[in-house]
């Protein structure tokens, strides 16, 4: 059966959750602010219809001095069933986002790990995401190829093009040249394998990403998890 990733599923629930808008141009707004190339940021702001007055507003909270401080924060634990999950925060408050995290994780049956307890099971690596619109699946394929793309996922979804963690800049640039500005460019983790999950796991599993990424400190959760259709339909 056909599996979802975490990935897919965040990134689709906040696309069609119009009134999670304005925390996602939050979290875009934060990227922007600390991101050393800056121009992908801002590529994955406009990808998302984030105005143009939040994104000019970010990008002059980066050249104040003085201005807001945020900090790369990574958590590492185990939601329900074992899944391994990742949490990538930008917060300037260390102690609120440990707080939150450890209690969101403990209130829906997971435990908070400490640093390395998940991460040796994934890979370090560049996403790239275009929609369904940007070509055919052989299209999209030569476009990678000739960018120096590692490897192409497409679906009636959309695209995903994995690239080296090194390589991601260079890869995004060639394909805008190519195809566009993508939907989203980042640094991914991805797991090396997948556990499938089943209903009851992953109604818990589910609740337990949502308050995560309600949090305006995370900006994104990986896991190692693959949900058929069936249960994702039964999920609603």
């Amino acid at each position: 059966m056909a599996g979802h990733s975490k990935f897919k599923n965040i990134m689709h629930r906040k696309g069609a959750q119009d009134k999670k808008r304005s925390a996602m141009f939050s979290k875009l707004s934060r990227e922007i602010t600390v991101a050393a190339k800056m121009g992908l940021a801002v590529n994955a702001a406009k990808a998302q219809s984030m105005p143009k007055d939040n994104i000019q507003r970010a990008i002059d909270k980066a050249s104040m001095a003085g201005g807001e401080d945020y900090v790369e924060i990574r958590y590492e634990g185990y939601g329900p069933g074992g899944v391994a999950l990742i949490v990538e925060a930008l917060t300037d408050n260390r102690n609120r986002t440990a707080t939150n995290v450890r209690t969101a994780f403990s209130k829906n049956g997971g435990n908070l790990g400490s640093e390395g307890s998940v991460s040796h099971g994934f890979e370090r690596r560049g996403l790239i995401e275009y929609g369904p619109d940007a070509g055919d699946e052989e299209a999209m394929l030569e476009a990678a190829i000739e960018a120096g793309a590692d490897d192409v996922e497409s679906s009636e979804d959309g695209h995903t093009i994995w690239t080296a963690a090194d390589a991601l800049h260079g890869v995004a640039g060639a394909l805008e040249q190519a195809l566009g500005a993508a939907d989203n460019v980042k640094l991914a983790w991805k797991p090396v394998l997948t556990v499938d999950v089943d209903e009851a796991t992953a109604s818990t599993l589910m609740k337990l990403i949502d308050t995560l990424d309600d949090d305006d400190d995370v900006q994104t959760v990986w896991g190692n998890y693959e949900i058929s259709d069936e249960v994702m339909e039964k999920l609603g």
